[in-house]
């Protein structure tokens, strides 16, 4: 059977299951099963078997529950307040002023939460009253947290970039390490955004705030020092290497519980809150990665992965011209998908391609989450439009047009990927050579 026309069956057959509503993961099993059964006569059942065994138990897997624990016991406690009460005072001068709070105060926890969604509910929750009360631009105030929060995915410790090291088989210490630059530029893009559009709109710029001197204001930052000394705890512990991706993740847990603990927060309920949300978030990524890996090794089966690459190489395409078509291909798909989902379903075909091509994993790696990111802002399948939905009642569509002007920024942003890979492969490089 060409192969062409198996994997379109074969794609057709998850939309389907998909549309249905289906579960991620049970839809990437019967659609693995599907494969081997019909254009194999190898044992399914052993396969999926052994190699969601062999899935499960990988080492690099271990600092995903650990993130995603030290996320939840965050969200807990009173950090995003703080990091409003420290940030507002030195944002009086700059255009746009306390907007600037949602970019910087998603940054800064996206440092410690590595997730999109997590981001947009806390700071959401601090920044969306306070900047309502001020008199902010409703819309624009929105789309700069729906924007700012997608840094959740790309500064480490990012939960879809320990994911895509585990589909693609890189080290996640050197992906995290390759994040940092490109995510602090996109702060930086994004700050400039809101600078222009104040300048172009100075009616919708409430006054500034009161005068505060250089003393109160640096009293003010002092609320930042905990959760600053544990991003460079978490962060600078993989740097200077002195701790792997899961050691750094225990560490970021162990820093979360002692600040929880300092702020009043950490109660039993709060704990126990923290831990089985944790547990729930990991359970769905790892059953849709042992998913994922039973369908690449079906895919094996068929030959399509091999197929499509010697394609890919016939045609000789160059990288650009790829990477074109896989920004469109991943755009549409990050209509109907979550980041996760996308990463896992295409790695056992994307792969072979972008190794055929000779691109550099660590900087795809960071070229596809900052596509993937593009995703948490369109409908229909916008997470960060959904939980800013749950925040304020808005409609969908209302969101979507608020967040375009920095799905525009995100566009530029692959943009200078693709012209400068220095950007996510220059701490790399040096980290290779200590």
């Amino acid at each position: 059977m060409d192969a062409g026309f198996l994997g379109a069956l074969l794609g057709l057959s998850l939309l389907v299951l998909l549309a249905m509503g289906v579960w991620v993961g049970i839809s990437l099993f019967v659609v693995g099963l599907l494969a081997i059964m019909a254009f194999s006569s190898s044992p399914a059942g052993s396969i999926m078997a052994t190699t969601s065994w062999g899935q499960s138990w990988s080492w690099a897997l271990t600092a995903l529950p650990l993130f995603i624990w030290m996320g939840e016991i965050l969200f807990r406690t009173r950090l995003a307040e703080d990091m409003f009460e420290g940030l507002a005072p030195w944002m009086r001068r700059i255009p746009g002023r306390l907007m600037h709070v949602n970019v910087l105060g998603c940054g800064i926890f996206a440092a410690v939460s590595g997730s999109s969604a997590a981001t947009t509910a806390t700071i959401g929750r601090i920044t969306i009253p306070e900047l309502a009360k001020r008199g902010y631009d409703e819309r624009m105030t929105l789309g700069t947290l729906a924007g700012s929060a997608t840094l959740g995915l790309l500064i480490p410790p990012s939960i879809i970039l320990i994911v895509y090291g585990v589909a693609a088989d890189v080290s996640i210490s050197r992906l995290f390490i390759a994040g940092v630059i490109p995510g602090l530029l996109l702060i930086v893009l994004f700050m400039g955004t809101i600078v222009v559009w104040s300048l172009a709109n100075p009616s919708k710029v409430p006054p500034p705030e009161p005068r505060m001197t250089l003393a109160e204001r640096v009293r003010a930052a002092g609320r930042l020092i905990p959760i600053v000394l544990l991003i460079v705890c978490v962060i600078g512990s993989i740097y200077v290497g002195i701790a792997t991706a899961t050691e750094a993740a225990a560490v970021g847990v162990a820093g979360a519980l002692i600040l929880s603990a300092v702020t009043g927060s950490l109660t039993w309920e709060s704990f126990r809150e923290s831990l089985l949300g944790a547990t729930r978030t990991s359970c769905m990524v790892a059953f849709i990665l042992a998913g994922a890996a039973f369908l690449s090794v079906a895919m094996g089966f068929t030959g399509i992965p091999r197929n499509l690459a010697q394609w890919i190489g016939a045609m000789e395409l160059s990288p650009a011209m790829l990477l074109v078509a896989l920004t469109l291909f991943f755009i549409v798909l990050g209509c109907f998908l979550d980041g996760i989902s996308i990463v896992v379903l295409t790695a056992a075909v994307i792969m072979p391609m972008v190794e055929q091509a000779g691109i550099d994993l660590i900087w795809f790696g960071i070229y596809i989450v900052v596509v993937v990111e593009m995703s948490q802002i369109t409908p229909p399948v916008g997470l960060n439009l959904f939980v800013l939905q749950s925040l304020t009642d808005r409609d969908l569509l209302y969101l979507a047009r608020a967040a375009v002007p920095f799905f525009l920024v995100m566009v530029l942003m692959v943009g200078l990927l693709v012209l400068v890979p220095e950007l996510a492969t220059y701490l790399p490089r040096q980290m290779t050579q200590r």
